[in-house]
């Protein structure tokens, strides 16, 4: 059900994305290990020319992209949508030393980024990070520990928040580009319920120089927070492309699966029960596409708006996926059904780049601030 929002290419492009991660995508993720890093599926991307595009398309068409290959391959969206994650602050804020490294090498599949902002006491309250930056002269040193990253310990270099001024909270935050052969760099796996490589990240003085940083010194949280408000729409837009696979799923179910005398789709429960489905996802999708298009505008409320479309997208997956497997019955929960898939990667998305709760304070605080910086606030 296309959008009113696409112009007759994008849809054409969406189309061609599916066909893509459905034939020639599938089956590369297919040889992957669960929970580790697949380069050959990296590397396929890449040959497509679909990282390269991390660099170059605008909120609107990341959020296209991510949707269509989650409708065919969640393995190939979650591997691309990981590289721009890890990637995006090294083309925002990086050097051009720091791009002419890595991002050609991110774009052709060969070299895994990461973005490493989480710790163990700060995962929603990302302010409250302690990695510590410690002077060492020439430099600093890191000290201190990551954890719940994506493509750790797995990844070539990771986008490392450390605090470089104990006691200011954000305002004290240094982004560095810190490549995973550092000294005193090292890492574990962390066995989780979402089948992408997650890990942890410990610090043992690690060093760092002014060359390393991202942008300007104590500004390292705006770095992050320009990052999430670009990729909090894909993230919906990412629970959008699942909630639409389960949809299409279950549709060909009732049409096809007979009981109690007839198709499941002549009884009305089940039938009303998929028409919420539709209308929950094409209103995630909306949402999604309304503030992506925001972000590609500049309009204002970005913040707010990004953080709606993160909240309603991954709710409704949560919800559509949910129902159905219900509607499914046993068959949905063996290993190996689609359903079975979508059902523990809907899960993280819901927790990870701001959970839930954190998206409804950003809602709060951006309604607050508009309501009290309005002139006519009465006509409102």
């Amino acid at each position: 059900m296309p959008a009113f929002s696409l112009e007759p290419e994008q849809s054409a492009w969406c189309a061609e994305l599916r066909t893509l991660a459905a034939e020639r995508l599938r089956p590369l993720a297919d040889q992957g290990e669960p929970g580790r890093v697949n380069r050959a599926l990296l590397a396929g991307l890449g040959r497509l020319g679909l990282l390269a595009r991390l660099f170059t398309s605008g909120a609107l068409d990341l959020c296209l992209m991510r949707e269509s290959l989650a409708q065919g391959c969640t393995e190939a969206e979650t591997a691309l949508a990981l590289q721009g994650l890890g990637a995006h602050p090294v083309h925002a804020h990086g050097s051009a030393a720091q791009r002419e490294r890595w991002l050609p090498r991110v774009a052709d599949g060969s070299a895994v980024a990461a973005f490493a902002l989480s710790e163990p006491d700060a995962g929603s309250d990302a302010a409250a990070l302690a990695l510590a930056a410690e002077p060492d002269g020439s430099g600093w040193r890191l000290t201190g520990a990551k954890r719940w990253i994506s493509n750790a310990p797995e990844a070539d270099f990771y986008t490392v928040f450390a605090r470089t001024t104990p006691g200011a909270g954000a305002r004290g935050v240094t982004a560095f580009l810190v490549p995973a052969d550092r000294p005193g760099l090292t890492g574990r796996a962390l066995e989780m319920l979402c089948p992408h490589p997650i890990g942890a990240l410990d610090f043992d003085a690690v060093p760092v120089t002014a060359d390393d940083m991202l942008g300007e010194a104590d500004r390292g949280f705006a770095v992050a927070m320009g990052t999430l408000n670009l990729f909090r729409p894909s993230v919906g837009a990412f629970a959008v492309g699942m909630a639409q696979a389960a949809l299409t799923a279950t549709i060909a179910h009732t049409r096809e699966r007979h009981a109690f005398g007839g198709p499941l789709m002549d009884l009305q429960a089940v039938s009303h029960q998929v028409a919420e489905m539709a209308l929950r996802t094409e209103a995630a999708r909306l949402m999604v596409y309304a503030a992506a298009t925001a972000y590609d505008t500049g309009a204002p409320g970005v913040p707010g708006r990004a953080a709606m479309a993160k909240l309603l997208a991954t709710e409704t997956a949560q919800y559509v996926v949910d129902t159905a497997v219900q509607l499914h019955g046993a068959r949905a929960l063996s290993r190996g059904h689609l359903l079975e898939h979508l059902y523990r990667e809907v899960r993280a998305p819901r927790i990870y780049e701001g959970a839930s709760e954190v998206q409804r304070g950003i809602i709060a605080k951006e309604l607050y601030t508009s309501y009290a910086t309005t002139p006519d606030r009465e006509a409102r």
